[in-house]
C-alpha cells in the first residue's frame, strides 16, 4: 500500500464532473484522480475547509456513530478499479477487533477527512492508474505555484472519465 494525501477536490471542466485527487506522499508523487458525484464532492470540500453545518451531514453522523461505539477509523484503502468503478475499504478498530467494511471511495475519503485518518492506495492500482503531473526535473524548473497549477489545469482539461477504465 502507498500512503496518499487528499490533494484537492476539483471539477473537470470538460465533463463538469467533480474529481478528487489523491497524491502519493513519497516517491514520484503520483496522483490518483477519482471522479465522484457532486454531493460527495461537497461533503469532502466541507471537511477540508472545516465548514460547520447546523445539522450533521451523513459523514459527520458516521464519525459520531464510530465515536459513540468506541471504534476508530484506522485507515482508508482504495483497493481496486473494476471496469470504471473504484472500490475502497474502511479499516476500523473497535476495542480489540479489527474490522473491514467495503465503501465507495468518496464516502471513505469524506469520513477520513473528518477523522484525520490516513489514506492508502493499493500498490498495483497506483501503478496502473496513477499519473505523474510534474516530474522531479520539472519541479526544479517550476518557479511558483501558479505554474504548477497551470500544469495541473491542463491535465484536467484533457482527462476524461474513460481514461481511467481498464
Amino acid at each position: 500500500m502507498v500512503e496518499v494525501q487528499l490533494a484537492a477536490v476539483r471539477v473537470d471542466l470538460q465533463s463538469n464532473t467533480p474529481v478528487v485527487l489523491l497524491q502519493e506522499l513519497h516517491g514520484t508523487r503520483r496522483t490518483l484522480p477519482i471522479f465522484i458525484g457532486p454531493p460527495e464532492a461537497t461533503a469532502i470540500a466541507f471537511a477540508i475547509q472545516g465548514v460547520e453545518v447546523k445539522r450533521p451531514m451523513t459523514h459527520d453522523l458516521m464519525r459520531d456513530i464510530l465515536t459513540a461505539l468506541g471504534a476508530r477509523l484506522e485507515q482508508v484503502v482504495i483497493t481496486e478499479l473494476v471496469a470504471t468503478t473504484y472500490h475502497a475499504e474502511l479499516r476500523l478498530l473497535a476495542g480489540d477487533r479489527r474490522l473491514t467494511v467495503e465503501s465507495r471511495p468518496s464516502d471513505a475519503i469524506a469520513l477520513a477527512a473528518r477523522t484525520g485518518s490516513p489514506l492508502y492506495v493499493a500498490d498495483d492500482l497506483l501503478d496502473a492508474e496513477g499519473v505523474v503531473l510534474v516530474t522531479e526535473e520539472d519541479e526544479e524548473e517550476v518557479a511558483n505555484p501558479e505554474e504548477l497549477l497551470g500544469e495541473f489545469q491542463r491535465f484536467l482539461d484533457e482527462v476524461k472519465p474513460e481514461d481511467f477504465s481498464s
